[in-house]
């Protein structure tokens, strides 16, 4: 008769609720031998037993050390991720604090321990003929460079290498890289704040992508009020 469920057999049902109970009680099954030698077949000795019994505790604390090392890894991200949400509140602030365009860009710099990183850059495409920048921490790269690291429309990236034509000799050893683009001006060329780590999926993350991006808004719009630039 349709709509009437499916009888399963007294010795499924009865299987299937072994099983539960099993999954629902390992550890009580791992500590009780008896029970162990009870699942086994009846040719098998003590020995056997007991390796069984060994066995099934070994993956129990093998995967009791998986879960704590979840876990830790998961504290570990939150606990970057509040650091890093503190470190980009007190870079606006100063930001907004600053006196001046040169130390805004010094603040810049010295705020990049706040965000994860061991190295900070504003990079401003330029021709060859340009001459260098007198402005510490201010580097010029060639025209075309922002495009290719973000593509047209992108607003930043997370990179694994790449630390050199950005950050310079100093950025070579940087295994961790973000880059976002600086809309400084309608007529500005293309400009990039950088951030490279030594350490390896330093920036990794959305919530600290979100975090970065904010802030390299922030220095934007301090970069355009120091340079009288309208707003875009």
């Amino acid at each position: 008769m349709s709509g009437q469920a499916t009888p399963v057999e007294p010795v499924r049902a009865a299987a299937d609720a072994v099983k539960a109970y099993i999954r629902m009680h390992r550890g009580q099954l791992a500590a009780d031998g008896e029970l162990l030698a009870l699942l086994l077949p009846e040719r098998a000795g003590l020995g056997e037993a007991r390796d069984l019994q060994r066995f099934i505790i070994e993956k129990l604390a093998a995967e009791n050390a998986a879960l704590k090392a979840e876990r830790a890894a998961l504290l570990g991200r939150q606990s970057a991720s509040v650091r890093l949400g503190e470190g980009v509140r007190r870079f606006v602030l100063d930001l907004i604090d600053a006196r001046s365009f040169a130390e805004a860009i010094s603040l810049t710099l010295a705020a990049a321990p706040a965000f994860g990183a061991d190295r900070a850059a504003i990079c401003v495409e330029a021709d060859g003929a340009a001459s260098p920048t007198k402005t510490e921490g201010v580097r010029l790269i060639p025209e075309g460079t922002t495009e290719a690291v973000l593509g047209r429309d992108g607003t930043g990236a997370i990179l694994s290498g790449g630390g050199e034509l950005l950050l310079g000799g100093d950025g070579k050893d940087c295994r961790s890289l973000a880059a976002f683009r600086l809309k400084i001006g309608l007529e500005a060329p293309p400009a990039l704040w950088v951030l490279g780590a030594l350490a390896p999926g330093a920036f990794d993350g959305e919530d600290l992508t979100h975090d970065l991006r904010y802030a390299a808004r922030a220095l934007e719009r301090a970069i355009r009020a120091w340079l009288a630039l309208p707003r875009i």
